[in-house]
């Protein structure tokens, strides 16, 4: 497994309203090859991390074009394009 994890920073006064974008684009996100399972955390500042967790790097890497569209979708959110980072995963735990 796989897991890009993103630091985005939201303009202010756009958490409702990213919120809200984020949650229509669910089937896109959800619909990526090997996604496995999507986490969107933000604080009150607007601050935030995306942590996907997806079957292996290479479905990951061949995601890219379509996750940067996907942003692209929340860009009048965004206080900048968010640069993605990746990381082998070592435990995925559930209960």
């Amino acid at each position: 497994m796989f897991a890009r994890v993103t630091p985005y920073q939201l303009k202010p006064g756009t958490i409702e309203a990213a919120t809200a974008m984020a949650r229509e684009l669910k089937p896109e996100i959800m619909g990526l090859p090997g996604m496995i399972s999507f986490t969107n955390t933000v604080n009150e500042d607007g601050k935030g991390y995306v942590l996907s967790i997806v079957e292996s790097r290479e479905l990951s890497d061949a995601n890219g074009e379509r996750v940067k569209a996907i942003w692209g979708k929340m860009g009048e959110f965004l206080a900048e394009m968010p640069v993605p980072e990746g990381y082998d995963v070592v435990d995925h735990w559930t209960t």
